[in-house]
Protein backbone atom coordinates (compact mmCIF):
# COMPACT_ATOMS: atom_id res chain seq x y z
CA UNK A 1 0.00 0.00 0.00
CA UNK A 2 1.34 3.21 -1.23
CA UNK A 3 -1.45 5.30 0.71
CA UNK A 4 -2.59 5.56 4.50
CA UNK A 5 -6.22 3.75 4.45
CA UNK A 6 -8.68 6.10 4.89
CA UNK A 7 -12.31 4.13 4.83
CA UNK A 8 -12.62 2.24 8.21
CA UNK A 9 -14.43 -0.76 5.83
CA UNK A 10 -11.27 -1.40 3.65
CA UNK A 11 -9.22 -1.07 7.26
CA UNK A 12 -11.61 -3.22 8.99
CA UNK A 13 -11.49 -5.55 6.46
CA UNK A 14 -8.00 -5.96 6.57
CA UNK A 15 -8.11 -6.43 10.64
CA UNK A 16 -10.84 -8.96 10.64
CA UNK A 17 -8.62 -11.00 7.89
CA UNK A 18 -6.11 -11.49 10.63
CA UNK A 19 -7.75 -14.08 13.02
CA UNK A 20 -9.42 -15.32 9.76
CA UNK A 21 -6.62 -16.35 7.85
CA UNK A 22 -5.21 -17.87 11.44
CA UNK A 23 -7.70 -20.11 11.35
CA UNK A 24 -7.69 -20.79 7.90
CA UNK A 25 -4.01 -21.55 8.02
CA UNK A 26 -4.93 -23.91 11.08
CA UNK A 27 -7.61 -25.89 8.90
CA UNK A 28 -4.97 -26.31 6.03
CA UNK A 29 -2.40 -27.40 8.73
CA UNK A 30 -4.75 -30.06 9.96
CA UNK A 31 -4.93 -31.34 6.31
CA UNK A 32 -1.32 -31.54 5.88
CA UNK A 33 -0.98 -33.57 9.27
CA UNK A 34 -4.31 -35.80 8.06
CA UNK A 35 -1.70 -36.83 4.75
CA UNK A 36 1.41 -37.76 7.10
CA UNK A 37 3.45 -34.52 7.36
CA UNK A 38 5.60 -34.23 10.41
CA UNK A 39 3.66 -31.86 12.67
CA UNK A 40 6.79 -30.04 13.76
CA UNK A 41 7.60 -29.03 10.00
CA UNK A 42 3.74 -27.89 9.51
CA UNK A 43 3.37 -26.34 12.96
CA UNK A 44 6.78 -24.45 11.60
CA UNK A 45 5.44 -23.48 8.47
CA UNK A 46 2.46 -22.43 10.10
CA UNK A 47 3.87 -19.97 12.63
CA UNK A 48 5.72 -18.66 9.74
CA UNK A 49 3.46 -18.05 7.46
CA UNK A 50 0.94 -16.41 10.09
CA UNK A 51 3.83 -14.13 11.18
CA UNK A 52 4.17 -12.97 7.60
CA UNK A 53 0.71 -12.18 7.32
CA UNK A 54 1.18 -10.47 10.90
CA UNK A 55 3.68 -8.41 9.09
CA UNK A 56 2.17 -7.87 6.39
CA UNK A 57 -1.19 -6.25 7.09
CA UNK A 58 0.09 -4.61 10.77
CA UNK A 59 2.92 -2.97 8.58
CA UNK A 60 1.22 -1.98 5.75
CA UNK A 61 -2.08 -0.42 7.41
CA UNK A 62 0.50 2.00 9.96
CA UNK A 63 -1.94 3.81 12.11
CA UNK A 64 -3.28 2.13 15.21
CA UNK A 65 -2.28 -1.27 13.51
CA UNK A 66 1.35 -0.91 13.34
CA UNK A 67 1.36 0.45 16.69
CA UNK A 68 -0.09 -2.17 17.90
CA UNK A 69 2.50 -4.58 16.32
CA UNK A 70 5.54 -2.47 17.58
CA UNK A 71 3.93 -2.90 21.45
CA UNK A 72 3.48 -6.28 20.75
CA UNK A 73 7.48 -6.81 19.65
CA UNK A 74 8.94 -5.69 23.24
CA UNK A 75 6.89 -8.59 24.56
CA UNK A 76 8.74 -11.44 21.91
CA UNK A 77 10.79 -12.36 24.03
CA UNK A 78 8.19 -13.50 26.64
CA UNK A 79 6.81 -16.27 24.26
CA UNK A 80 7.84 -20.25 24.12
CA UNK A 81 11.11 -20.38 21.42
CA UNK A 82 9.38 -22.21 19.06
CA UNK A 83 6.54 -19.58 18.57
CA UNK A 84 9.24 -16.95 18.77
CA UNK A 85 11.39 -17.50 15.86
CA UNK A 86 8.94 -16.93 13.38
CA UNK A 87 7.19 -13.61 14.61
CA UNK A 88 10.73 -12.48 15.70
CA UNK A 89 11.57 -11.48 12.27
CA UNK A 90 8.17 -10.41 11.39
CA UNK A 91 7.71 -8.42 14.35
CA UNK A 92 11.53 -6.52 14.18
CA UNK A 93 10.54 -4.96 10.87
CA UNK A 94 8.07 -3.09 12.31
CA UNK A 95 10.07 -1.26 14.68
CA UNK A 96 11.81 0.21 11.99
CA UNK A 97 10.00 0.11 8.62
CA UNK A 98 6.42 0.43 6.72
CA UNK A 99 5.49 1.05 3.12
CA UNK A 100 5.95 4.83 2.32
CA UNK A 101 3.29 7.65 1.68
CA UNK A 102 3.50 9.08 -2.03
CA UNK A 103 5.57 11.76 -2.58
CA UNK A 104 3.23 14.34 -3.46
CA UNK A 105 1.36 13.51 -0.53
CA UNK A 106 4.40 14.37 1.75
CA UNK A 107 4.79 17.68 -0.38
CA UNK A 108 1.15 18.53 -0.11
CA UNK A 109 1.13 18.20 3.95
CA UNK A 110 4.84 20.46 4.02
CA UNK A 111 3.28 23.06 1.56
CA UNK A 112 -0.14 23.62 4.03
CA UNK A 113 1.85 23.50 7.03
CA UNK A 114 5.01 25.32 6.04
CA UNK A 115 3.93 27.43 3.29
CA UNK A 116 4.33 27.22 -0.41
CA UNK A 117 7.55 28.49 -0.52
CA UNK A 118 8.57 25.63 2.12
CA UNK A 119 11.48 24.21 0.12
CA UNK A 120 13.65 27.50 0.74
CA UNK A 121 13.58 26.36 4.19
CA UNK A 122 16.02 23.81 3.14
CA UNK A 123 19.26 23.15 1.71
CA UNK A 124 18.37 19.61 0.78
CA UNK A 125 15.19 17.98 0.95
CA UNK A 126 15.26 14.02 0.37
CA UNK A 127 11.77 12.95 -0.93
CA UNK A 128 12.42 9.52 -0.62
CA UNK A 129 11.71 8.75 3.39
CA UNK A 130 14.54 7.17 5.63
CA UNK A 131 12.26 5.93 7.89
CA UNK A 132 8.57 4.85 8.44
CA UNK A 133 6.37 4.96 11.79
CA UNK A 134 2.87 4.16 13.17
CA UNK A 135 1.37 8.20 12.44
CA UNK A 136 3.92 9.60 10.36
CA UNK A 137 7.15 8.80 8.51
CA UNK A 138 10.99 10.57 8.57
CA UNK A 139 12.65 12.18 5.79
CA UNK A 140 16.33 13.34 6.09
CA UNK A 141 16.97 17.05 5.07
CA UNK A 142 19.82 19.80 5.94
CA UNK A 143 17.65 23.03 7.37
CA UNK A 144 18.72 26.21 6.13
CA UNK A 145 21.34 26.94 8.65
CA UNK A 146 23.28 23.84 7.68
CA UNK A 147 22.38 21.55 10.11
CA UNK A 148 21.09 17.88 8.91
CA UNK A 149 18.15 17.50 9.82
CA UNK A 150 15.17 14.82 10.31
CA UNK A 151 11.88 15.59 8.88
CA UNK A 152 8.54 13.85 10.75
CA UNK A 153 5.39 13.83 8.70
CA UNK A 154 1.82 13.04 10.07
CA UNK A 155 0.32 10.65 7.48
CA UNK A 156 -3.33 12.49 6.50
CA UNK A 157 -5.85 10.84 8.19
CA UNK A 158 -3.54 9.21 10.93
CA UNK A 159 -5.70 10.47 14.04
CA UNK A 160 -9.00 8.62 12.39
CA UNK A 161 -7.34 5.64 11.30
CA UNK A 162 -5.47 5.05 14.65
CA UNK A 163 -8.88 5.27 16.81
CA UNK A 164 -10.72 2.90 14.01
CA UNK A 165 -8.11 0.63 13.99
CA UNK A 166 -7.77 0.04 18.33
CA UNK A 167 -11.67 0.10 17.73
CA UNK A 168 -11.37 -2.95 15.77
CA UNK A 169 -8.24 -4.59 17.18
CA UNK A 170 -10.44 -4.73 20.45
CA UNK A 171 -12.93 -6.09 19.21
CA UNK A 172 -11.10 -9.16 17.87
CA UNK A 173 -8.68 -9.35 20.78
CA UNK A 174 -9.88 -12.75 21.89
CA UNK A 175 -9.58 -14.04 18.21
CA UNK A 176 -5.70 -12.53 17.97
CA UNK A 177 -5.10 -14.32 21.40
CA UNK A 178 -3.50 -17.17 19.17
CA UNK A 179 -1.08 -14.82 17.05
CA UNK A 180 0.80 -13.65 20.33
CA UNK A 181 -0.19 -16.81 23.18
CA UNK A 182 0.68 -15.60 26.62
CA UNK A 183 0.17 -11.54 26.17
CA UNK A 184 -3.01 -10.24 27.59
CA UNK A 185 -4.19 -8.19 24.41
CA UNK A 186 -6.86 -6.29 25.46
CA UNK A 187 -5.63 -4.06 28.20
CA UNK A 188 -2.80 -3.34 25.95
CA UNK A 189 -4.95 -2.17 23.29
CA UNK A 190 -6.95 0.24 26.09
CA UNK A 191 -4.04 1.96 27.17
CA UNK A 192 -2.25 2.59 23.16
CA UNK A 193 -6.02 4.04 22.51
CA UNK A 194 -5.29 6.54 25.94
CA UNK A 195 -2.01 7.75 24.57
CA UNK A 196 -3.85 8.44 20.74
CA UNK A 197 -4.32 12.21 20.85
CA UNK A 198 -0.92 12.76 22.68
CA UNK A 199 0.88 11.10 20.07
CA UNK A 200 -1.09 12.70 17.24
CA UNK A 201 -0.10 16.08 19.07
CA UNK A 202 3.33 17.38 17.67
CA UNK A 203 3.58 20.36 20.05
CA UNK A 204 3.55 18.22 23.13
CA UNK A 205 6.00 15.26 21.52
CA UNK A 206 8.05 18.85 20.82
CA UNK A 207 7.89 20.38 24.74
CA UNK A 208 9.06 16.82 25.85
CA UNK A 209 11.96 16.27 23.38
CA UNK A 210 13.57 20.28 23.74
CA UNK A 211 13.29 19.10 27.76
CA UNK A 212 15.25 15.67 27.47
CA UNK A 213 17.98 17.59 25.02
CA UNK A 214 17.94 20.64 27.00
CA UNK A 215 18.46 18.09 30.31
CA UNK A 216 20.73 15.62 28.56
CA UNK A 217 23.12 18.25 26.42
CA UNK A 218 26.48 17.25 26.76
CA UNK A 219 25.75 14.03 28.88
CA UNK A 220 28.26 11.01 28.38
CA UNK A 221 25.91 8.46 27.79
CA UNK A 222 22.52 10.02 26.31
CA UNK A 223 22.22 11.64 23.45
CA UNK A 224 18.62 13.38 22.50
CA UNK A 225 18.42 15.14 19.08
CA UNK A 226 17.21 18.65 19.69
CA UNK A 227 14.00 20.32 17.88
CA UNK A 228 14.26 22.60 15.01
CA UNK A 229 10.77 23.63 13.89
CA UNK A 230 7.31 22.16 14.92
CA UNK A 231 4.11 23.18 13.56
CA UNK A 232 0.70 21.15 13.09
CA UNK A 233 1.56 17.86 11.56
CA UNK A 234 5.06 18.41 10.78
CA UNK A 235 7.94 18.17 13.65
CA UNK A 236 11.72 19.08 12.24
CA UNK A 237 14.62 17.50 14.47
CA UNK A 238 18.30 17.77 14.73
CA UNK A 239 19.39 14.22 12.57
CA UNK A 240 20.97 11.41 14.34
CA UNK A 241 23.22 9.03 13.01
CA UNK A 242 23.83 5.51 14.80
CA UNK A 243 23.63 1.65 15.01
CA UNK A 244 19.79 0.85 15.36
CA UNK A 245 19.04 -1.20 18.73
CA UNK A 246 17.21 -3.63 16.19
CA UNK A 247 20.73 -4.04 14.83
CA UNK A 248 22.21 -4.86 18.00
CA UNK A 249 20.03 -7.25 19.17
CA UNK A 250 20.61 -9.44 15.90
CA UNK A 251 24.32 -8.78 15.41
CA UNK A 252 25.81 -6.78 18.16
CA UNK A 253 28.67 -7.52 20.17
CA UNK A 254 29.01 -8.37 23.45
CA UNK A 255 30.21 -5.06 24.17
CA UNK A 256 27.51 -3.79 22.70
CA UNK A 257 24.70 -5.46 24.18
CA UNK A 258 25.88 -4.76 27.46
CA UNK A 259 27.03 -1.07 26.92
CA UNK A 260 22.82 -0.99 25.61
CA UNK A 261 21.33 -2.82 27.84
CA UNK A 262 23.05 -0.59 30.92
CA UNK A 263 22.23 2.27 28.90
CA UNK A 264 18.86 1.70 28.27
CA UNK A 265 18.07 0.72 32.41
CA UNK A 266 20.34 3.88 32.89
CA UNK A 267 17.50 6.36 30.77
CA UNK A 268 14.47 4.56 31.82
CA UNK A 269 15.11 5.32 35.78
CA UNK A 270 17.06 8.89 35.21
CA UNK A 271 14.25 10.31 32.66
CA UNK A 272 12.01 10.97 35.34
CA UNK A 273 14.03 12.27 37.77
CA UNK A 274 16.08 14.67 35.70
CA UNK A 275 13.19 15.88 33.64
CA UNK A 276 9.73 14.93 35.30
CA UNK A 277 8.78 13.00 31.72
CA UNK A 278 9.07 9.08 31.48
CA UNK A 279 9.64 8.36 27.69
CA UNK A 280 7.04 5.67 27.00
CA UNK A 281 7.54 4.08 23.66
CA UNK A 282 10.48 1.80 24.66
CA UNK A 283 10.75 -0.70 21.68
CA UNK A 284 13.83 -0.77 19.69
CA UNK A 285 13.25 1.29 16.76
CA UNK A 286 13.45 4.34 18.85
CA UNK A 287 16.87 3.86 20.14
CA UNK A 288 20.14 3.91 18.35
CA UNK A 289 24.02 3.31 19.64
CA UNK A 290 26.58 6.30 18.93
CA UNK A 291 30.28 6.30 19.18
CA UNK A 292 31.60 8.44 21.73
CA UNK A 293 31.15 7.50 25.11
CA UNK A 294 33.17 8.48 28.42
CA UNK A 295 36.24 6.04 27.00
CA UNK A 296 36.14 7.58 23.83
CA UNK A 297 35.68 6.94 20.40
CA UNK A 298 35.51 3.18 20.87
CA UNK A 299 32.72 3.54 23.24
CA UNK A 300 29.08 3.65 22.83
CA UNK A 301 25.89 6.41 23.79
CA UNK A 302 22.67 6.14 23.72
CA UNK A 303 20.71 8.03 21.40
CA UNK A 304 16.68 8.21 21.78
CA UNK A 305 14.01 8.94 19.38
CA UNK A 306 10.57 9.61 19.45
CA UNK A 307 8.79 11.34 22.25
CA UNK A 308 5.44 11.18 21.36
CA UNK A 309 4.32 9.60 24.26
CA UNK A 310 5.74 10.79 27.59
CA UNK A 311 4.00 9.88 31.06
CA UNK A 312 4.30 13.32 33.32
CA UNK A 313 5.75 12.71 36.36
CA UNK A 314 7.35 15.94 38.22
CA UNK A 315 8.36 14.31 41.80
CA UNK A 316 9.89 11.61 39.16
CA UNK A 317 8.99 8.09 39.17
CA UNK A 318 6.51 7.97 42.39
CA UNK A 319 8.43 6.66 46.06
CA UNK A 320 6.10 3.82 46.93
CA UNK A 321 7.86 2.09 44.21
CA UNK A 322 11.29 2.51 45.32
CA UNK A 323 10.44 1.53 49.48
CA UNK A 324 7.97 -1.58 48.08
CA UNK A 325 11.58 -2.78 46.13
CA UNK A 326 13.67 -2.06 48.74
CA UNK A 327 10.95 -3.83 51.13
CA UNK A 328 10.74 -6.76 49.24
CA UNK A 329 14.43 -7.41 48.45
CA UNK A 330 14.67 -7.13 52.88
CA UNK A 331 11.80 -9.75 53.07
CA UNK A 332 9.19 -7.51 54.66
CA UNK A 333 6.70 -9.06 53.98
CA UNK A 334 3.52 -7.14 56.00
CA UNK A 335 5.07 -3.33 55.44
CA UNK A 336 4.84 -4.60 51.53
CA UNK A 337 1.63 -5.73 51.99
CA UNK A 338 0.18 -2.81 53.84
CA UNK A 339 2.02 -0.35 51.13
CA UNK A 340 0.08 -2.38 48.26
CA UNK A 341 -2.77 -1.91 49.80
CA UNK A 342 -2.10 1.62 50.59
CA UNK A 343 -1.47 2.03 47.25
CA UNK A 344 -3.83 0.56 45.92
CA UNK A 345 -2.86 -2.69 44.55
CA UNK A 346 -4.73 -4.43 46.70
CA UNK A 347 -7.84 -3.12 46.93
CA UNK A 348 -10.21 -3.47 50.67
CA UNK A 349 -12.45 -6.23 49.43
CA UNK A 350 -9.51 -8.44 49.04
CA UNK A 351 -7.64 -10.14 51.61
CA UNK A 352 -4.26 -12.00 50.40
CA UNK A 353 -1.23 -13.61 52.23
CA UNK A 354 1.68 -11.22 52.99
CA UNK A 355 4.29 -14.12 52.27
CA UNK A 356 2.17 -15.54 49.25
CA UNK A 357 2.93 -11.82 48.39
CA UNK A 358 6.63 -11.68 49.22
CA UNK A 359 6.79 -15.41 47.40
CA UNK A 360 4.93 -13.90 43.99
CA UNK A 361 7.55 -10.80 43.71
CA UNK A 362 11.03 -12.24 44.85
CA UNK A 363 11.58 -13.83 41.18
CA UNK A 364 10.30 -10.67 39.42
CA UNK A 365 12.57 -8.21 40.72
CA UNK A 366 15.56 -10.62 40.72
CA UNK A 367 17.43 -8.28 38.45
CA UNK A 368 17.52 -6.03 41.47
CA UNK A 369 18.95 -8.60 44.17
CA UNK A 370 22.74 -8.85 42.38
CA UNK A 371 25.18 -6.60 41.89
CA UNK A 372 24.92 -7.09 37.93
CA UNK A 373 22.38 -9.44 36.08
CA UNK A 374 22.15 -10.87 32.60
CA UNK A 375 18.63 -10.58 31.42
CA UNK A 376 17.47 -13.72 28.90
CA UNK A 377 14.72 -14.73 26.96
CA UNK A 378 14.67 -18.12 28.96
CA UNK A 379 14.37 -15.95 32.20
CA UNK A 380 11.64 -13.63 30.59
CA UNK A 381 10.06 -16.61 29.69
CA UNK A 382 10.00 -18.07 32.78
CA UNK A 383 8.45 -15.50 34.71
CA UNK A 384 5.91 -15.09 31.85
CA UNK A 385 5.17 -19.19 32.21
CA UNK A 386 5.10 -18.79 36.22
CA UNK A 387 2.56 -15.97 35.89
CA UNK A 388 0.60 -17.13 33.15
CA UNK A 389 0.00 -20.55 33.66
CA UNK A 390 -3.78 -21.07 34.99
CA UNK A 391 -2.85 -24.02 37.42
CA UNK A 392 0.28 -21.79 38.95
CA UNK A 393 -0.74 -20.34 42.62
CA UNK A 394 1.29 -17.05 41.14
CA UNK A 395 -1.29 -17.03 38.25
CA UNK A 396 -3.89 -16.98 40.87
CA UNK A 397 -2.95 -14.46 42.92
CA UNK A 398 -1.87 -11.97 40.55
CA UNK A 399 -5.49 -12.26 39.69
CA UNK A 400 -6.37 -10.55 42.99
CA UNK A 401 -3.84 -7.82 42.12
CA UNK A 402 -5.42 -4.53 40.97
CA UNK A 403 -2.96 -2.14 38.74
CA UNK A 404 -4.01 1.78 40.00
CA UNK A 405 -4.52 3.79 36.75
CA UNK A 406 -1.43 6.24 38.19
CA UNK A 407 1.19 3.48 37.63
CA UNK A 408 -0.56 1.67 34.84
CA UNK A 409 2.50 3.48 31.96
CA UNK A 410 4.80 3.02 34.11
CA UNK A 411 4.14 -0.82 34.70
CA UNK A 412 4.33 -1.11 30.86
CA UNK A 413 7.21 0.83 30.34
CA UNK A 414 8.79 -0.91 32.76
CA UNK A 415 8.09 -4.81 30.95
CA UNK A 416 8.41 -3.32 27.96
CA UNK A 417 12.20 -2.44 28.35
CA UNK A 418 12.48 -5.23 30.27
CA UNK A 419 11.68 -7.09 27.23
CA UNK A 420 14.33 -5.29 25.22
CA UNK A 421 17.24 -6.24 27.71
CA UNK A 422 16.08 -9.76 27.14
CA UNK A 423 16.42 -9.52 23.28
CA UNK A 424 19.81 -7.80 23.75
CA UNK A 425 20.90 -10.93 26.20
CA UNK A 426 22.79 -7.81 27.99
CA UNK A 427 24.43 -8.08 31.69
CA UNK A 428 23.37 -4.99 33.16
CA UNK A 429 23.82 -3.76 36.61
CA UNK A 430 20.53 -2.82 37.48
CA UNK A 431 21.17 -2.22 41.03
CA UNK A 432 23.27 0.75 40.53
CA UNK A 433 20.99 2.43 38.54
CA UNK A 434 18.14 1.61 41.17
CA UNK A 435 20.09 3.65 43.79
CA UNK A 436 20.79 6.30 42.04
CA UNK A 437 17.92 7.24 40.66
CA UNK A 438 14.53 5.39 42.24
CA UNK A 439 13.26 7.49 45.12
CA UNK A 440 12.74 5.42 48.06
CA UNK A 441 14.82 2.64 47.07
CA UNK A 442 17.98 3.37 49.47
CA UNK A 443 16.88 4.04 53.00
CA UNK A 444 17.26 7.63 53.90
CA UNK A 445 20.01 7.46 56.33
CA UNK A 446 22.14 5.93 53.25
CA UNK A 447 21.22 9.07 51.47
CA UNK A 448 22.10 11.16 54.32
CA UNK A 449 25.75 9.44 55.09
CA UNK A 450 27.30 10.96 51.27
CA UNK A 451 25.81 14.33 52.31
CA UNK A 452 27.49 14.84 55.60
CA UNK A 453 30.92 13.06 53.90
CA UNK A 454 30.38 15.95 52.01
Amino acid sequence: MSDLPRKAVTRTAKLAALPLGFAGRATWGLGKRIVGESAELVGRELQQRTADQLFKVLGELKGGAMKFGQALSVFESALPEEVAGPYRAALTKLQEAAPPMPTRTVHAVLEERLGQDWQELFLEFEDKPSAAASIGQVHRGVWRDGREVAVKVQYPGAGEALLSDLNQLSRFARLLGPLIPGVDIKPLISELKDRVSEELDYGLEAQAQRAHAEEFAGDPDVVVPDVVHQCDQVLITEWMDGIPMSEVIADGTREQRDRAGQLLARFLFSGPARTGLLHADPHPGNFRLLPGGPEGEDDWRLGVLDFGTVDRLPGGLPTPIGISLRMTLDGEADAVYELLRAEGFVKESIELDPDAVLDYLLPIIEPAQAEEFTFTRRWMRSQATRIGDPRSPAYQLAKQLNLPPAYLLIHRVTLSTIGVLCQLGATVRLREELEEWLPGFLPEEDLEEPAAEA
